[in-house]
């Protein structure tokens, strides 16, 4: 990346679609990575390794794996929970396979939705990513960490800073590739993000990147993807149409979408690498097939 350019992480095959109610078959999914990398995302997160009970719609997960180009210039990346998840994805590049190239780990700043979403407590879980993220590096693969409900909690509400600095603090010692803060329910503001996200960077000293993964629950998903950008951050997720939502977040909806994204950045002189028309176009197509227009402002307004 240059200066003045962001990364996009692409989380519309895993994040964007594991709250839809029909399942999506898994030559569908295959063909929407094919033209999200066709419209120049080159990191995407295209599936989870979770129980199947809990996720349906990641059920099919080593089958969309087999099925994804093998493509030098793009890096795949897969939701790991606990151990069992690094598991799966370092049995995705068996026998010379391409397979996963990251494994994206996951805690939650909540006792309460920590347990409803991967059943830990905050100790519990700084103690499992841990745990994952020396064992995936021990075995070669990638690893960085996503540290969720970082600016609100569904059942207890408020999240203190102080709780995911912390928490942050013992991820860093592990070397992630990056860390990551969430917004999973979109409580977040602004003012919010620029703090947090400020303290974050001065924790990090530079030695660790960065990302952001906003949810556009109440409207505030655009601002505080450029309050993260004024803090710092140059890696950003986002999801096709501003698809996505948790299970097990009550309420929760759509990440911050692509195309709001591109728009915005690319407007403010920002390169993204992302060719904003074809972005439109895989909404249009993808919308379709689900039978309902996505809520990306910016594909509504094209």
């Amino acid at each position: 990346m240059t200066r003045n350019s962001i990364e996009l992480v692409e989380v519309g095959p895993r994040d964007g679609l594991q709250n839809e109610p029909d399942i999506v078959p898994s030559a569908d999914k295959i063909a929407l990575i094919e033209r999200m990398i066709g419209y120049g995302a080159r990191r995407l997160e295209v599936a989870s390794f979770v129980h199947p009970g809990r996720v349906p719609q990641m059920a099919d997960a080593e089958d969309v794996i087999a099925g994804l180009p093998d493509r030098d210039d793009v890096t795949y990346i897969g939701l790991t929970l606990n151990k069992r998840g690094v598991l799966r994805a370092l049995a995705t590049r068996d026998n010379g396979k391409r397979g996963i190239d990251q494994a994206g780990c996951v805690l939650v700043a909540s006792d309460t939705f920590g347990q409803k979403n991967q059943g830990q407590t905050i100790a519990e879980g700084i103690a499992e990513n841990r745990a994952m993220l020396r064992f995936a590096k021990a075995e070669g693969l990638s690893a960085q960490v996503t540290i969720s409900a970082a600016f609100g909690c569904p059942f207890e509400g408020e999240v203190k800073p102080d709780t995911v600095l912390a928490i942050a603090e013992e991820m860093a010692a592990e070397d992630p590739a990056e860390i990551a803060l969430a917004d999973t329910i979109g409580v977040g503001v602004p003012a919010q993000v620029e703090e947090l996200f400020g303290r974050l960077g001065e924790l990090l000293g530079g030695r660790i990147p960065m990302r952001c993964h906003f949810h556009d629950t109440r409207g505030t998903g655009i601002a505080n993807a450029w309050a993260a950008y004024g803090a710092g951050v140059r890696t950003f997720d986002a999801s096709l149409g501003g698809l996505g939502g948790c299970p097990f977040a009550p309420k929760a909806t759509g990440n911050i979408a692509t195309e709001d994204l591109i728009y915005m950045m690319e407007r403010s002189g920002i390169e993204t690498g992302v060719d904003l028309e074809a972005v439109i176009a895989a909404n249009r197509g993808f919308a379709a097939k689900l039978g309902r227009e996505l809520p990306s402002r910016v594909a509504r307004a094209a």
